[in-house]
């Protein structure tokens, strides 16, 4: 079973829907700096953390 999948088996189990935003975030915020990181936007992604 892939990680995505485990996740989302424990947060119907035990009912922590609360959770899901947290790591939405994580994700796309994570998924920002491996886009931004070699491309021309680079430097304006970094001014924002």
């Amino acid at each position: 079973m892939s990680f995505a999948g485990e996740m989302w088996s424990f947060l119907r189990a035990r009912k922590k829907w609360w959770l899901l935003p947290m790591f939405l975030m994580m994700a796309l915020l994570g998924g920002l700096l491996v886009f931004g990181e070699g491309s021309a936007i680079a430097p304006f992604i970094y001014t924002v953390f």
